[in-house]
């Protein structure tokens, strides 16, 4: 295989192979590749068996796991054409899925019972607490090495490898790194305390048991083999106890083995076998698919030549030659060369078209068509085989624009499931202290308020949204009463009830269990009943429930840190499954699913390096060296079980491999089957029709760019009061003037947003304001306001330390000018200040910042920024002259109280000027006080006798050097016509 790599393995003598001196040759089978395996199967059996109704229900077929006897038992109800009394279907049990052994292995009446296995949630918890014990982190560090423990644990089980042997490895392998050193010390200790562990629960581990128990059933079955048939089909572990269960039966009178896929001498030439290993240095092709049959037919003491053909087809066939062209493109990359020489019927795999696609979206909905396309065919089957649960989950929600339910049989992670997306919230918002990120999308979930008035709910949530957009409020429920005081008084008394006790559940450090009692309390309490409703439902409830039974979980502490992490490894490791009920003709199966099965049509998907075959899982406890050393599998073994699955499913009647050549990040890399595929028969078909079909079918159409906006409503529909602030929106970009004044469409801050200029100007006008306000406003408190504002809780620790120098100097230079204003007689009159006029038929209104009185009697109109001042330029074009227009509302005595001609247009200016902060700027040093007014009055007029009282249309960006800010670019969409006129 391209790719596969040598390893070294070095075989152990730990299994035993039962006697065979009185047998016979062993009765081992294979159902080739190019045929379906469960349909075969039982097409041999029914003939066989099917003249004696009761001769099927007399036998017994052992097959891997609970997955599999659900597809024989389908292949059971298509063959039997009316009624039909099966055989019993026994799983041996997989570790892998959790699975059981079957009852027919694991008698009641048994004269030596074995203890019952742990339950694999208390095992994850006393793992978990026995590696924090030895390491340093917290607890969800600690539960995701448990976890890693776990498979390493069982990979010994199964391989029957006595801890002991753990020392002789590391002795052999000096050279290991320091930090592998480390963890084998760390296993070795935990290996020592799980058996005490165990003994304490009066359990043994799953892996053991399923051992002991099929070791006994060989043993019982050597002296009194059961009566019918007994057949093990589909079973590819190459487990000692496994082996030695399938070396007994096919053995035994009325026993078979059938193997999926084995190649046989005229598919795969005697060298090639041999060359996969173990050698004399134990060398093995771990990667090849057939490795882990012939490392099983070794450990069964059968040899390849030994194996026979299943007599029965079944259905969904393909030509023999397809199958031979399959076993040369997966040959080892020893071999690879033979392609040369092959005949082009050897190499030709007619029926297998290959579509490759721009990206997972165009994958996604090329399989979607070629699917709908084969519902159109009576009687037709089509199946989507893919690793990539995203793939799946795409291609199911595609097929749904046809009313097409193809339910992912491989189920999804409950955490990706509405039950368990509400428990993560819950568990966010509780570790977030309500942030309100955490906090609103925990509200807006869909599950929350499900079975009361959701649409007063939702209403009130987006009350609360609005009020927490821009920086985020102080943590905590007292905190958010503050926050919300006021007119979101209401929205807020009907959501805090739901969420009294969310804001207690992670405030300290808690015990596993009770943060487990918490989450059903407060889930019950925003969701009530619809928070355990459906598959996903009842699975959070039970994992809940268990959490608080287990006896290791209050011994488990959590930090509220650890809290999210922590669950959403618990509800990645349980899939919910569909329950029955989607297309009878279309699937979409993982790679454990597609396992012994065909359809009409296989599509094999996500044909990418790291998808399939995924990438090796790292293992943290046991080096490569090690795991060689003790005869383990190497961590690339399961490329090989990938090839096995990706060689089985090419041989369906019709084929097609998809691939995208980029995801969401970078290009991709073809799969190292795709790319065999490609060498040995030169290039496969291309599907381009399908890949027209998937262009076209969301195809808009010839594009046309949308031209400048310029909408022109009737002149009695447009605004007649216009503030100070808008009059350079109004000039600068009519239409985002248009869009604010008379759509009214306001920008919104994002929710828990970064402390903007906006924000910073807003916070510093207000310490002024309420420093004028005093009677005295003594100068010198005003330092005093200043520390006050950056001591407040909102404001992040990185953001007041940036930028309290800065302020506490600019603070300094207002303090300053006011000591020097008043001494030359100034006096402050009023601050934050709002009056109106009438102005070239329009109401002019405007809010000063600060207003001051000379000694002769006239006005200072003042305005703080709190970056620079505008440029001249800008003033002379007619652009920034809102303190003109405030000019011309104090002269007109458009503020309360105040008379006066001003004679002053000033901007302080708190950002850095050279080596010091603030700057005082005179807007109106150019022209004099008096002409800067009839300046802005003309300006003034002449933009509302176009726009306001005039049928000017509203044209965006007419000057787009005075239109920094890009609120409405998207609405105008600036990007398709900016630049073509």
């Amino acid at each position: 295989m391209s790719g596969i790599r040598r390893r070294s393995v070095r075989p152990k003598s730990n299994w035993s192979v039962p006697d065979t001196s009185v047998g016979s040759r062993p009765a081992v089978f294979t159902i080739p590749g190019h045929r379906s395996f469960a349909d075969a199967l039982v097409a041999g059996l029914v003939a066989q068996h099917g003249r004696d109704p009761m001769a099927l229900a007399r036998g017994r077929i052992l097959l891997p796991n609970n997955r599999a006897v659900r597809t024989v038992t389908e292949a059971f109800v298509r063959a039997s054409g009316g009624g039909l009394v099966l055989p019993r279907l026994i799983p041996i049990g997989d570790p892998e899925l959790d699975d059981r052994i079957g009852g027919a292995l694991d008698p009641a009446d048994s004269a030596n019972p074995i203890a019952p296995a742990v339950d694999p949630l208390s095992r994850l918890l006393s793992l978990a607490a026995l590696v924090r014990a030895t390491t340093e982190g917290g607890a969800a560090e600690a539960l995701r090495l448990a976890a890693d423990l776990a498979r390493a644990l069982d990979a010994l089980l199964i391989e029957e490898v006595e801890p002991a042997q753990l020392a002789e490895a590391v002795a052999d392998a000096p050279e290991l790194a320091g930090h592998w050193q480390l963890s084998l010390d760390r296993l070795r200790a935990i290996l020592d305390q799980w058996p005490a562990a165990l003994a304490t629960k009066g359990r043994i581990d799953l892996a053991i048991r399923r051992n002991s128990l099929l070791r006994a059933t060989a043993e019982r079955w050597a002296k009194a083999p059961p009566p019918g048939f007994t057949i093990a089909a589909g079973i590819t572990t190459s487990a000692p106890a496994v082996a030695a269960l399938l070396a007994r039966v096919a053995r035994m009178p009325d026993g078979a083995v059938v193997l999926p896929a084995l190649s046989l001498s005229r598919t795969m030439p005697d060298p090639e076998w041999e060359a996969l290993g173990p050698d004399e240095h134990g060398r093995a092709e771990e990667t090849h698919p057939q490795y882990h049959l012939k490392l099983l037919l070794d450990r069964m003491g059968v040899a390849r030549g030994e194996v026979s053909v299943w007599p029965s087809g079944g259905r969904g066939a393909s030509p023999a030659v397809r199958g031979r062209a399959i076993a040369h493109a997966m040959t080892a990359a020893d071999f690879s060369d033979k392609w040369n020489a092959l005949p082009p019927r050897e190499r030709r795999l007619t029926g297998v078209r290959a579509a490759e696609l721009a990206d997972p979206a165009a994958e996604a909905q090329t399989i979607a068509i070629a699917l709908r396309e084969a519902v159109e065919t009576p009687g037709r089957t089509a199946a989507l085989v893919t690793p990539d649960r995203m793939l799946a989950s795409r291609v199911s929600a595609l097929l749904e624009r046809w009313g097409i339910a193809a339910d992912d049989s491989a189920g999804r992670p409950l955490s990706q499931t509405a039950a368990g997306t509400l428990l993560l919230g819950i568990a966010a918002a509780s570790a977030e202290g309500l942030a309100p990120v955490a906090l609103l999308a925990l509200l807006k979930h869909p599950l929350v308020e499900a079975d009361g008035d959701r649409l007063a709910w939702l209403e009130a949530v987006r009350a609360l949204d609005l009020a927490l957009r821009g920086p985020r409020p102080p943590v905590g429920l007292e905190a958010l009463d503050a926050h919300f005081a006021g007119k979101h008084a209401k929205p807020w008394a009907l959501v805090r009830p739901k969420i009294t006790s969310l804001g207690q559940i992670l405030a300290k450090q808690t015990s596993l269990e009770r943060f487990a009692a918490a989450l059903r309390e407060c889930a019950t309490a925003l969701a009530g009943n619809a928070a355990w409703r459906g598959a996903d439902g009842r699975m959070a409830a039970e994992l809940l429930a268990e959490l608080e039974a287990a006896a290791d979980a209050p011994a488990v502490t959590l930090d509220p840190e650890d809290a999210s992490p922590m669950l959403r490894q618990l509800l990645d490791e349980r899939p919910v499954r569909p329950p029955y009920g989607g297309h009878p003709r279309i699937f979409i199966w993982g790679l454990l699913e597609a396992r012994l099965q065909q359809a009409d049509l296989m599509i094999l998907g996500g044909m990418n390096e790291g998808v399939w075959p995924s990438l090796p899982a790292p293992d943290p406890w046991l080096a490569p060296k090690i795991r060689a050393n003790l005869g383990l599998a190497g961590l690339e073994y399961r490329t090989g079980l990938a090839a096995h699955d990706f060689a089985s499913a090419l041989g369906a009647p019709r084929v097609l491999v998809t691939r995208a050549r980029r995801d969401a990040k970078a290009p991709t890399v073809a799969s190292r089957f795709w790319l065999r595929l490609m060498a040995m028969t030169g290039g496969l078909a291309r599907d381009l029709r399908l890949e027209r079909l998937a262009a076209a079918i969301d195809d808009p159409g010839e594009h046309k760019p949308a031209m400048r906006p310029a909408p022109s409503p009737p002149v009695e529909d447009r605004p007649s009061v216009i503030h100070v602030t808008a009059l350079d929106r109004l000039k600068a970009d009519p239409f985002a003037f248009y869009a604010r004044a008379m759509l009214k469409l306001y920008e919104l801050e994002p929710v828990d947003a970064d402390h903007t200029a906006r924000w910073k100007g807003t916070a510093v006008h207000e310490v002024l304001e309420q420093w004028l306000a005093q009677d005295n406003c003594d100068p010198e408190q005003l330092l005093d306001r200043a520390e006050e504002l950056v001591a407040g809780e909102a404001i992040h620790p990185m953001l007041r330390a940036l930028w309290k120098p800065r302020l506490m100097e600019a603070i300094r230079f207002i303090a300053d000018e006011e000591r020097k204003n008043r001494a030359a007689g100034r006096r402050p009159l009023a601050a934050e200040i709002g009056g109106s006029t009438s102005l070239a038929g329009i109401t002019l209104k405007g809010k000063a910042d600060r207003i001051d009185r000379f000694a002769d009697g006239g006005l200072a109109i003042v305005d703080y920024k709190t970056g620079k001042a505008p440029a001249p330029k800008a003033v002379d074009e007619g652009f920034a002259l809102q303190l003109g227009l405030l000019g011309l509302i104090a002269r007109a005595g458009g503020f309360p109280a105040i008379a006066g001609e001003p004679g002053a247009h000033e901007y302080w200016s708190l950002a850095k000027d050279k080596d010091k902060f603030g700057k005082v700027s005179k807007a109106d040093a150019k022209l004099g006080a008096a002409a800067f007014l009839d300046h802005a009055e003309r300006h003034f007029a002449a933009a509302a006798a176009r726009w306001l009282t005039g049928d000017d249309p509203f044209t965006a960006k007419l000057n787009p050097a005075y239109a920094p800010y890009g609120d409405y670019d998207q609405l105008m969409r600036l990007e398709e016509w900016y630049g073509r006129d």
